[in-house]
């Protein structure tokens, strides 16, 4: 049996994300497809990562949050992105068509009005969220270096209270839907001591959270038969065009081409063997 979607997007691990997985089936990727399969209509995605050290948004989330959202257009699918001023100009840049939401950094109970308010306006049958920071049992939003974040950060994960079938893909503890698994992360060394608290119906656990994205439309792909991945150049092009307009290294807060310090080459090297377990049918 060939390498699975999850070896591939769980390699080069760095954070202690492979000590989660035992916690999660061991096909989570497929599982997380066809849930959202199990649940058509219109989509909201949520992403955007405050970095304190560069007072901009990280390159990992977006990137995956359009291929994920592309991937669902391709379907049939009608899709709507949420963030706040931080990371809204670059979602729109890329959106392709799609709506794309600013939800207001603003005190609890506003934003838990702004959560209400937009999903009377999308009702959307399902909510996706990839390396979107979500609250601590504190009520606080805090980056893996246990830096608050709260000032700069809307509270996007007030549309997860909903009833909204949902998804959420993480790569470090502090994640919308990280909550799955909130008495585990603590446990484990590298990661956060005060995780998210937002649960979810399928999560997604990767190295890199873009990594997770392009794992679940693999995932998609197999489902319906056809390769809905972006292509190894787009996506070079998309993480280049990014940095140019304002977009940072989580990890670094450089403004270079590189995703948690993972380069454009690497990250083109796993997207193509995404493409490749995808268009092999015997891999897992």
């Amino acid at each position: 049996m060939g390498e699975t979607i999850e070896d591939i997007i769980l390699e080069q691990d760095r954070r202690g994300m492979l000590a989660l997985r035992p916690y999660l089936p061991d096909n989570y990727c497929t599982q997380a497809a066809q849930f959202i399969d199990d649940n058509p209509g219109g989509v909201i995605i949520v992403t955007g990562f405050y970095v304190v050290m560069a007072g901009k948004p990280e390159t990992d989330g977006p990137p995956g949050a359009i291929a994920i959202g592309e991937a669902l257009k391709g379907l049939g699918r009608t899709v709507t992105y949420v963030s706040d001023e931080y990371t809204t100009p670059v979602l729109r840049r890329y959106a392709n068509g799609s709506a794309v939401i600013d939800f207001p950094i603003d005190g609890i109970e506003a934003s838990k009005q702004h959560a209400k308010d937009i999903l009377e306006q999308v009702k959307p049958s399902l909510l996706i969220s990839i390396e979107r920071c979500g609250r601590t049992r504190d009520d606080t939003y805090l980056n893996m270096r246990y830096v608050d974040i709260s000032p700069n950060t809307a509270r996007l994960d007030y549309l997860f209270d909903s009833d909204v079938p949902s998804v959420g893909i993480g790569d470090g503890g502090n994640e919308i839907g990280m909550g799955n698994l909130a008495e585990v992360i603590p446990t484990i060394d590298s990661l956060p001591d005060y995780p998210a608290v937002n649960q979810v119906d399928r999560l997604i656990i990767a190295s890199v959270s873009n990594w997770g994205g392009y794992g679940l439309v693999a995932a998609l792909s197999r489902i319906f038969g056809k390769n809905l991945l972006p292509s190894v150049e787009s996506e070079t092009a998309m993480l280049h065009g990014m940095i140019e307009s304002g977009v940072v290294d989580g990890t670094t807060g450089d403004a270079v081409p590189t995703v948690d310090n993972f380069s454009a080459e690497e990250n083109g090297a796993l997207l193509a063997r995404l493409h490749r377990a995808v268009e092999s049918p015997g891999s897992g």
